[in-house]
């Protein structure tokens, strides 16, 4: 059994090229089920967020697979140039690779937890389209275990890391000061709400997008007012900042629909969506300040940061140990189980001799037959999974060969 991975991230390519290869939660499970029927495939989990594309698979060792290719025919995208943004992983370096996803060390922002909970909906959802296997199942789970250690043990990030927190940051360095400004977030998804709330918090007055037919039902922020999107560019005027964070696969915002308006002398328009929800020409207009997802991010580093790297780092070695265990071991399980069988049936066909020789009633025997396989049975696997525990991988494995030889017909 092997562990692949392919994947796009936010290091390796603009946001422009990582929308041709963007899911929704709705084609991501009908593309898993497509990618589940390649033969070979036994488990698939597409991981699909504002910053990467992962495509997850457990398959034969000796099977040759492209997920480049599988993801392009998925996409019916035909340019093989677009293969040098991607990078691929397999087993161990795969692994390890979403425990630090999972721990928030491969973030845009350095420690944001939004990762781990798209990493459990990542799960879910392959779940919920029957495309999870054990290996994935174990895999994913173990990371997540793993996200939430170093969310306790060795936080990365202090206060609210998300990348529309980072935004407002941004902004405030540059002068630009929040409060008391009218904002306007078009999209009341998981984004649009975190960036009302920040908004919210930082003092601006804040309304927020809701489609007509959801009006009635749909939730938002405390403190917040709400119009129907379709009244967003009659609105749109009154606003010194606009965020757009959608799954919308059109545009929100469109250049052609700016031409009859009369702005403020200065509109910033956030676009935290990919696909793009803004139209990028409307950040040539000279009264307009555009940026998107790739606009935010800090590499610097503190002390106290590094510190809680390394304290990351050793959890996920400890959790990465311990799924590769489980992985060893579970090919070796039944090999085990089989020599158990074996040697209870060897002591049984000695101990029978014995018993009838011995005056006692039927039924006594049975029992006592009964009692002294479930007694042989534990004897074996201790002394079975106490050779695992003391010995190195190689040299167990050796052992459970040489067990196995002993009962061969």
């Amino acid at each position: 059994m092997t562990i692949s991975m392919i994947g796009i991230d936010h290091g390796r390519a603009p946001v422009d090229i990582r929308a041709l290869f963007a899911f929704t939660k709705k084609n991501a499970g009908e593309a898993m089920e497509k990618l589940k029927h390649t033969a070979g495939i036994h488990g698939c989990v597409i991981l699909s967020t504002c910053n990467r594309l992962e495509i997850w698979a457990s398959h034969e060792e000796d099977q040759e697979l492209s997920l480049y290719q599988c993801l392009c025919r998925l996409k019916g995208v035909q340019e093989v140039s677009y293969e040098k943004y991607f990078v691929t992983r397999k087993d161990k370096e795969a692994a390890a690779h979403l425990f630090y996803l999972a721990g928030g060390l491969k973030s845009q922002i350095l420690g944001e937890d939004q990762i781990l909970t798209q990493i459990k909906d990542a799960l879910n959802l392959a779940r919920e389209h029957f495309t999870s296997d054990s290996v994935l199942e174990v895999l994913f789970r173990m990371a997540v275990t793993a996200g939430k250690k170093i969310k306790t043990e060795a936080p990365l990030a202090h206060g609210n890391p998300s990348v529309i927190h980072q935004a407002v940051c941004s902004l405030k360095s540059q002068g630009y000061e929040i409060k008391g400004k009218t904002c306007m977030v078009i999209g009341n998804g998981e984004m649009g709400k975190v960036a009302a709330q920040t908004l919210r918090e930082a003092g601006a007055d804040v309304t927020v997008t809701v489609r007509q037919y959801r009006s009635g039902i749909v939730e938002i922020p405390e403190g917040c007012k709400r119009i129907n999107y379709g009244e967003r560019m009659e609105y749109l005027p009154k606003c010194d900042l606009v965020v757009s964070a959608t799954a919308s696969p059109n545009f929100t915002l469109r250049e052609e629909q700016f031409s009859d308006l009369t702005l403020p002398e200065e509109l910033i328009l956030l676009d935290l969506a990919v696909p793009r929800d803004i139209e990028p020409a409307l950040g040539k207009r000279k009264e307009i300040r555009l940026y998107d997802m790739d606009s935010f991010h800090s590499s610097e580093i503190s002390s106290e940061q590094s510190e809680s790297i390394r304290k990351a780092e050793q959890i996920v070695e400890e959790q990465m140990e311990e799924f590769y265990q489980w992985l060893e071991g579970r090919d070796v399980i039944p090999r085990i189980q089989e020599i158990r069988e074996d040697a209870v049936q060897d002591l049984n066909l000695r101990i029978e001799k014995i018993l009838k020789k011995t005056p006692m009633e039927q039924k006594d025997r049975e029992s006592l037959l009964e009692a002294v396989d479930t007694a042989a049975g534990k004897v074996v696997n201790k002394l079975i999974f106490g050779l695992r525990d003391s010995l190195n991988q190689e040299v167990f494995l050796e052992c459970v060969a040489g067990l196995e030889k002993l009962y061969e017909d």
